[in-house]
């Protein structure tokens, strides 16, 4: 079989891994306050997750392009399919460690530095596209500053609005609207998440010369991303849902509801105008601000400080390790 081909099938089969992964590692995080506060039963969460997965997958498809060509230009990419195929293995492999100790870090930054490392590692620091990946990095850094912001904004407004209100009433009327906004808030992570491995297949298939457009998403690329994200969904991830539901504060169907909107709106407004975000960096910063309008010495900052902390290494540990795996790939390919 024609080596190209084989690196073409190995990158789409590590994608789709990679998209399962990010179901049940970052989909968690879109679930967890509605679990913590039991307005939904882990299994109703994660069977609604998985189909708003699936619908936010199939709608969009501006983040797939943006991450197609704007880290690195796929019709100039020097040994392309194996660049490709290193980052994939080093996010994964970063995704992997960081849900087995249950610490919410970055899909995204995961991917993005990955492919990034692999690039610089093949063909030096030019291979970037430093405008497109400049633009990336600064929607990856000011989403949770304004996911938190917003949160803090948005829970000192309900706050004031029903301050007035019976605690025990008002929380059970929420309990039945944060079904609503976990199910947005499931639904938005599929717009942006799912289409970070739509975006690494096309480039895979450029680099192939299989296809030839960055602007054009294959179909059959869009349908597979969404059925792996929503089968990774399935599984669930129960150390995340631990971490972003208990671990940063208290939460109350009030608290859940004012962070999922925040959550969603944030994401969602990322995607469409095309900018992939950390849906992790921002349910959890939206958490963080939300809980700082509740009451500031709820909030747990020791679990806040180790989450900041593996979202800035995330970057710089996965381009590492996707420099390093494709040294290793390009003594066999």
């Amino acid at each position: 079989m024609d080596t190209m081909l084989v690196l073409t099938i190995l990158v789409v089969i590590g994608a789709l891994a990679f998209d399962f992964i990010n179901g049940f590692h970052d989909t968690a995080n879109a679930i967890a306050t509605s679990v913590s506060t039991k307005a939904l039963k882990p299994r109703q969460a994660i069977i609604l997750a998985a189909v708003m997965n699936f619908v936010g997958a199939m709608a969009f498809t501006g983040v797939a392009k943006t991450i197609t060509k704007d880290i690195v230009d796929p019709f100039k990419l020097e040994n392309g399919s194996v660049v490709i195929l290193a980052a994939l293995i080093a996010g994964i492999t970063w995704n992997l460690i960081t849900w087995y100790y249950g610490i919410p870090s970055s899909s995204s930054h995961a991917i993005i530095g990955s492919i990034a490392g692999a690039a610089i590692a093949a063909a030096g620091f030019g291979s970037l596209n430093y405008g497109g990946f400049l633009k990336i990095l600064e929607s990856l850094i000011i989403s949770p500053i304004l996911a938190f912001a917003v949160g803090y904004l948005v829970y000192t407004i309900f706050k004031v609005s029903f301050k007035n209100l019976n605690l025990t009433k008002t929380n059970k009327r929420f309990r039945y609207i944060q079904i609503l906004t976990a199910a947005l808030q499931a639904f938005t992570h599929g717009t942006n998440d799912a289409q970070k491995a739509m975006g690494i297949i096309t480039m895979a298939l450029i680099a192939g010369n299989y296809h030839h457009s960055a602007d054009v998403i294959p179909f059959w690329v869009q349908f597979s991303c969404a059925i792996a994200m929503g089968i990774g969904t399935s599984v669930g991830g129960w150390k995340i849902i631990k971490t972003v539901g208990g671990k940063i504060m208290k939460i109350r169907p009030v608290n859940g509801v004012a962070a999922d909107l925040t959550g969603a709106a944030v994401i969602f407004g990322a995607s469409y105008i095309h900018l992939p975000v950390s849906t992790t960096h921002v349910i959890s910063s939206s958490i963080l601000g939300v809980g700082s309008a509740h009451r500031v010495k709820g909030v747990q900052w020791g679990t806040a400080q180790r989450m900041l902390i593996t979202w800035f290494i995330t970057l710089p540990i996965s381009a590492t390790l996707a420099a390093l795996t494709y040294f290793i790939l390009d003594l066999f390919f």
